[in-house]
Parts: structure tokens; sequence; C-alpha cells
């Protein structure tokens, strides 16, 4: 995915996770997101080199959409349920 010019809104919320490693990094993002409201978006800065992989397919498998991806920012939608 890449970013959508013509999307100019602000994040609900904003997460430096800095160097953060997978699982450490999954394991915060997914308390992260429990704690907004559905369809609320979330603006992850992750450096580590495996989010670019790791990212996506955890949003595929739990359920949230993930809105764009440019390493090293992505944004996340809180998935409705």
């Amino acid at each position: 995915m890449s970013p959508d010019p013509s999307d100019r809104r602000d994040a609900d919320r904003e997460w430096d996770a800095g160097e953060l490693g997978c699982g450490k990094l999954l394991v915060e993002l997914r308390f992260r997101l429990e704690g907004m409201a559905p369809g609320q978006e979330l603006k992850l800065i992750a450096f580590d080199a495996g989010a670019r992989a790791d990212i996506p397919a955890w949003c595929r498998m739990t359920g949230h959409t993930l809105m764009t991806q440019q390493h090293p920012v992505y944004r996340i939608r809180r998935k409705e349920s």
C-alpha cells in the first residue's frame, strides 16, 4: 500500500515505536489499538526492518485495516468489533 495523497486527515493517535523488534512491537501495537474506539486510526512509526512484512501480515490476521504503508510510517484503522 502507498499513501493516498488525498488523505490529509490527522490520525486519532500516533505512536513512535522506534527500533522495537517484531515481538514487542506487535504486542504493544495490540494493546494500543485495544485502547482505541472502533474506526479510529493510529499512525505508527516503526524503524525495525521486519515491520515492512510484519505489520501488514498482523493487520490481515487481526482484522485491522492497514490504510497506508510507507516505511517507517504505517497508518492502521482499528477494526469495528
